[in-house]
C-alpha cells in the first residue's frame, strides 16, 4: 500500500487510490471510487462509488463527495462544503436514476460551507466563497459569492483577486507570481 489510511477509516475493496494520498479519521471511501496521487481527505469525509478525483486534491473535514462528482487535479474542498446529486429530492420518491453530474475543473477552490447544486460545472481556478450556493455553471477564474452565488470578480491561479472588470476586456498581472491574465469576450485566460 503506497498511501496512508487511518485505522478508523474504511476503504472498501475495489477503490483505486494513488500514491502518497492520506486518508484520515472516520473517512469512508466506497469501492468504485478512483482517487489520484497526493490527495488528502480530512476527518469524516465520504467518497461515493461513481466518483473520480484527480491528483493533489484536498477534501477538508465533513465533506461528502457523492456519486457522479468529478474533481480534477488541485481542487480544494473547504470544511463542510456540500455536493448534491439529485436536483429535487423526496424521501418517498426514488431518484437514483436521475443523478446530475457535477464537474469541478482543475485548481478550483470550493470555500467552507458552500453548496454545489448538482448538474453544474465549476471552471478552472474558479473561487467559490464560503457559504455560497452555486446553482449554475461557473466560468474559469471567476470569484463567486452569495446565495444564490453571483460573480463579483476574477481570481489568479495563485488565489489572489485580479484587477479586471466583470465585463468587457482587460489585462492584469498577479502580484505574487507575475503571471499575466487577459479578459476577452467574458472569459479570462492565463498567458
Amino acid at each position: 500500500m503506497n498511501y496512508q489510511v487511518h485505522e478508523t477509516a474504511i476503504v472498501d475493496e475495489g477503490a483505486t487510490i494513488g500514491e502518497g494520498t492520506r486518508i484520515w479519521h472516520w473517512v469512508h471511501v466506497c469501492g468504485g471510487a478512483r482517487i489520484g496521487k497526493k490527495c488528502s481527505f480530512g476527518q469524516n469525509v465520504f467518497v461515493g462509488n461513481r466518483v473520480e478525483i484527480g491528483d493533489n486534491v484536498k477534501v477538508q473535514n465533513n465533506v461528502s463527495v457523492y456519486d457522479d462528482v468529478t474533481l480534477e487535479d488541485d481542487v480544494f474542498c473547504g470544511p463542510s462544503m456540500v455536493f448534491t446529486n439529485v436536483y429535487n429530492p423526496r424521501s418517498a420518491v426514488s431518484r437514483k436514476d436521475e443523478y446530475r453530474p457535477t464537474h469541478v475543473k482543475q485548481g478550483a477552490t470550493l470555500g467552507a460551507n458552500c453548496t454545489i447544486v448538482c448538474g453544474v460545472t465549476v471552471g478552472r481556478y474558479a473561487f467559490i466563497g464560503a457559504g455560497a450556493v452555486i446553482n449554475r455553471d461557473v466560468p474559469d477564474y471567476a470569484l463567486m459569492v452569495g446565495v444564490p452565488a453571483k460573480q463579483i470578480g476574477w481570481m489568479s491561479e495563485y488565489g489572489e483577486r485580479l484587477d479586471l472588470p466583470l465585463q468587457g476586456d482587460g489585462e492584469a498581472v498577479c502580484e505574487h507570481t507575475g503571471k499575466r491574465y487577459k479578459l476577452s469576450g467574458g472569459q479570462v485566460t492565463a498567458e
